[in-house]
């Protein structure tokens, strides 16, 4: 009996727990339908507020549509009344339309080369012309104590000490001809001294009459390889057919400097690997330059100058090659060197001089240097003629050297932009 009841109870308590969950799942599916109910009715809510929505915005386009279209009828009714009361003559449109161009702003003038060598050789103006005024403010008549004053002041402006002595002897002769008295006259003689002084040798490289080798020496540092490719550069603007020697080989990076600049002047490079043997570049190169009836050859070459036999035997190999295979082309020996070292500069000349037979200087960074008055020493006292000069880091920023210009930029007598 107590067993029937436990098992009659059980059964009991298990049949309640059927019901309550059927009793739940009924509920939860009503409350479920009134959800769905609800959500449906929140849809078909939400769409009749969209399509609400869109039929105002119809009605909004179509009103602005048709104020849009008043308003265009409108304009063009003033249009025709101003047409018809407007007396604007062709002449009239003429001038404003004239009036136009005036007003437009104009390309501004590229600088000349003057005008970079005056604005170049500032530096080095200040330097001798603060001493030259100085002095020539001081006095009135010419004496010998002038001429004393202006010795020191070319002096201590890096014109050097054998130079300056050349032209205080020039002015002395051309006072005395000129029977010149006022001492602000000898600013002009000052010109015309180192004018004459610049003008010994030849300034020219002569590229019209043949074919024509150029090599390239100077020490590691003063901006030797940049140099050619502006050479290159400069000679290629004349219509030239130019190709490069990359001859220095030992120096790191500098055929692939070399070559940098060739692709900018777009120039080919005549080259071989590092460390290779100079005078065979030079050979392959003249080589390439004959067969492609090449213009100009310009060539690179070692500037080192710890070991000047080494050196020396290098560029006569060099030299031998050129005149053995290339008989028929003029020869050039160019020095570049950095105005910003001075009177050092004067050194390298004597060197280098000893080595090489050098027909031209090449002196750069003019612009960036206060002692640009050795490039006077140079031409004076070497014997030997400025070829080019460099006023700027731009690719067109070296150009043949003139004497008059150069003394007339250095003295600020801008009167033309010639070069």
């Amino acid at each position: 009996m107590g067993l029937f009841k436990k098992w009659f109870g059980k059964d009991k308590s298990h049949n309640e727990q059927n019901n309550e969950t059927q009793n739940q799942e009924e509920q939860k599916e009503v409350l479920l339908e009134a959800d769905v109910e609800t959500e449906n009715e929140n849809e078909a809510s939400y769409y009749a507020e969209e399509v609400q929505d869109t039929e105002n915005e119809e009605e909004e386009v179509n009103d602005a549509a048709e104020s849009e279209e008043e308003n265009v009828i409108s304009e063009d009714a003033d249009m025709d009344s101003d047409i018809e009361n407007d007396s604007f003559s062709e002449s009239d449109f003429s001038e404003a339309v004239s009036s136009e161009e005036v007003t437009e702003e104009s390309p501004k003038p590229k600088m000349g080369f003057f005008s970079k060598l005056v604005k170049g050789l500032t530096k080095t103006r200040s330097n001798i012309m603060e001493g030259i005024d100085q002095v020539l403010k001081s006095f009135k008549k010419i004496d010998e104590e002038l001429f004393e004053e202006l010795e020191e002041a070319l002096i201590m402006a890096d014109i050097g000490v054998d130079t300056t002595l050349n032209i205080i002897n020039g002015l002395r002769i051309k006072v005395k001809e000129q029977k010149i008295t006022d001492a602000s006259e000898l600013k002009q003689l000052l010109i015309e001294e180192i004018s004459s002084l610049l003008e010994r040798g030849d300034h020219e490289i002569h590229v019209d009459e043949g074919p024509t080798v150029i090599l390239v020496i100077g020490v590691n540092g003063v901006g030797k390889t940049t140099t050619i490719g502006k050479l290159a550069h400069n000679m290629k603007q004349q219509n030239k057919k130019v190709l490069l020697a990359a001859a220095d080989t030992f120096r790191a990076a500098a055929i692939d400097q070399l070559e940098v600049w060739g692709n900018r002047a777009g120039v080919d490079v005549i080259r071989h690997q590092e460390n290779s043997d100079p005078a065979a570049v030079i050979f392959d190169a003249v080589q390439a330059a004959k067969s492609r009836k090449t213009d100009v050859l310009i060539c690179d070459t070692a500037g080192r100058l710890h070991n000047k036999k080494n050196l020396m035997e290098e560029l006569r190999k060099i030299f031998r090659i050129i005149s053995r295979e290339y008989p028929e082309a003029r020869k050039e020996v160019l020095l570049v060197l950095d105005a910003t070292t001075g009177q050092n500069a004067l050194q390298q000349v004597k060197l280098f001089k000893e080595v090489a037979d050098i027909t031209g200087i090449i002196l750069t960074k003019l612009d960036g240097t206060a002692k640009g008055g050795i490039i006077i020493a140079i031409n004076s006292e070497m014997n030997i003629p400025v070829k080019y000069i460099g006023v700027g880091e731009g690719i067109d920023d070296l150009q043949p050297f003139n004497p008059q210009e150069f003394a007339k930029a250095l003295f600020a007598e801008e009167n033309n932009d010639s070069l």
